[in-house]
């Protein structure tokens, strides 16, 4: 993959072609008297979560079905219809219970102006994926005109947001990573998706969800050639997804793939799927997995009249019937004079439906209102100033714009479920109390390694150096602790942390090296420390491989 870093501040003219100027808005409710803000749809769902828990005893089955109903159609709700039913069950401000208004729309972008004039307004990027498509063509050049072919971007993007709340999930500020996959729309198999084709895992398809079922384990190869999932690379990358998550530590049982509902996909999206993790609030998107087909760079290819498209060569010439736009430039300069080039542009970026329906108006009317982007503005087109026809001819190549499959993830989503599944208790030495327990693997922890010298004496102290500075020498994240507390606290302190190993130095030869989630220990000679610490850190040993080649002896 290509990484790319882009600006944060995103022209408006970026982000009017994606849509997100006109649609990128959420419903939002005010209390009447304090002015508190709140997003209608949480409210409703709040209510009707709580009106299913709490109230189920005393409601009836009619009702129950109307709040299901209610819920599973939730994102398709018009503005009108979200303030009928917020009147319809009395819903008020959650904690004054004052009135609220109606419904509103409220853009998620925060708006600013780019240069000193404040001429020129621009937004905070909502997400990381314009930058990338604005970039399509160089990307494309650099990857020597191939696909299919992927950049990656991982940065900050910022949302508005009406009611931040859960903690890190609703955030205004977040790191988003995201992978654009540009391929050939009529081409997406994946040459790699047997690596994955055989993984069994949680799936929601969207059947299940409309039919009351719950998510049930799918094999993945089985998924996509019965149709479940649209296509080999839209797979490939669901099962990429699955295996990162497992990996950093994601429970397997905790984690569903969720198809979208048609009312929750865009109307050009050719598929949708959410990777979702169960924790305390509930099951929550962390990272999405989409089929965007070519409406982005389609999008930004009319509205900036710069052709964002791939080419196929031909190994023989092919007879097509072509459409031919000729612009005639004497005539348009005349015309136009400065603005000729830049409405030259816009005829040459004609898809075939426009210029067939403008060469029908010329020739009835002799002249058609034409907007160019680039200008701002309508301009009038006469019959004398460009030729329109379809011909036949021999073609070397074939000019398509790309399709573009987008896995997106929310690190700081991950991060706390990544938390959540980790967190455990286990009991202190003496039973009396509850001990807290991180357990990250070690690719993931920040912490991969605490040193302890087993008693405050210089010469076990000065071992403990020596260790820091090879595990330093190696890139390996680490702390000593060389407070007088005993042995026992300094293991629970580190096991509270999610450091998975401890070295404790109690020899001028060897030390002994513990791993949190078992206690077992092993000795090792003080200069292999290090480098047992960096295998097993990186993944290219197991603690049962450390545990076989070393003496050792089983938990405290």
């Amino acid at each position: 993959m290509l990484e790319i870093e882009c600006p944060s501040v995103t022209p408006e003219a970026v982000l009017k072609a994606s849509g997100h100027v006109d649609k990128f808005t959420d419903l939002m409710v005010k209390d009447d008297k304090t002015g508190t803000c709140f997003r209608a749809d949480h409210l409703l769902r709040d209510y009707c979560n709580d009106k299913l828990e709490k109230d189920h005893l005393t409601i009836s089955a009619e009702q129950a079905s109307e709040l299901k109903n209610v819920l599973a159609l939730l994102e398709d709700l018009s503005c009108q219809e979200l303030g009928l039913k917020i009147k319809e069950y009395g819903i008020t401000a959650p904690h004054t219970k004052n009135p609220l208004s109606d419904p509103y729309p409220f853009n998620l972008m925060f708006q600013t102006s780019i240069g000193p004039s404040g001429q020129s307004p621009g937004y905070m990027r909502p997400e990381t994926a314009q930058g990338i498509f604005v970039n399509f063509r160089d990307l494309y050049y650099y990857n020597g005109k191939k696909l299919p072919f992927a950049a990656a971007q991982v940065g900050q993007a910022f949302r508005n947001e009406i009611s931040p709340r859960q903690g890190p999930l609703r955030v205004r500020e977040f790191t988003l990573a995201e992978i654009e996959h540009f391929v050939d729309p009529e081409n997406k198999s994946h040459p790699k998706f047997s690596n994955v084709a055989e993984l069994e895992f949680l799936m929601f398809p969207r059947e299940a969800q409309l039919s009351g079922q719950s998510a049930k384990k799918i094999c993945l190869g089985e998924a996509v050639a019965k149709g479940t999932i649209n296509n080999e690379t839209l797979g490939y990358f669901i099962g990429r997804v699955y295996l990162f998550l497992t990996k950093i530590g994601i429970d397997k049982n905790r984690l569903r793939f969720r198809q979208h509902l048609a009312n929750e996909m865009a109307h050009y999206a050719a598929d949708c799927w959410d990777a979702e993790i169960e924790a305390s609030y509930g099951w929550i998107e962390c990272v999405g997995i989409a089929d965007r087909s070519a409406y982005d760079l389609q999008a930004h290819s009319e509205k900036s009249g710069v052709a964002l498209v791939a080419e196929e060569k031909f190994a023989e010439p092919k007879e097509v019937e072509q459409l031919v736009i000729t612009p005639v430039k004497k005539d348009l300069g005349i015309a136009f004079k400065g603005d000729h080039k830049k409405v030259v542009e816009s005829l040459e970026a004609m898809k075939e439906q426009e210029a067939m329906a403008m060469k029908a108006t010329l020739e009835s009317k002799g002249e058609v209102e034409f907007y160019v982007c680039t200008l701002g503005k309508n301009v009038t087109i006469k019959k004398n100033m460009v030729s329109i026809s379809k011909e036949r001819t021999k073609v070397h190549q074939r000019v398509f714009t790309p399709s573009v499959i987008e896995p997106s993830f929310g690190i700081g989503r991950i991060m706390y479920c990544l938390s959540e599944h980790s967190f455990s208790t286990r009991p202190g030495k003496a039973g009396d109390e509850q001990l807290g327990l991180l357990s990250f693997s070690p690719l993931v922890a920040p912490m991969k390694c605490m040193v302890f010298p087993l008693v405050q004496n210089q010469q076990f102290e000065e071992g403990a150096k020596v260790i820091s500075e090879s595990l330093t020498s190696i890139r390996i994240s680490h702390k000593i602790d060389m407070t007088g507390t005993s042995i026992g606290k300094r293991y629970a302190r580190s096991d509270e942390l999610g450091v998975p190993f401890a070295i404790t130095v109690d020899s001028d030869t060897s030390v002994t090296i513990r791993e949190r989630d078992s206690k077992d220990q092993v000795r090792v000679s003080l200069k292999e420390a290090a480098s047992v610490l960096s295998s097993v850190a990186e993944g290219k040993m197991t603690w049962q491989d450390v545990w076989a080649s070393f003496p050792h002896h089983s938990s405290e």
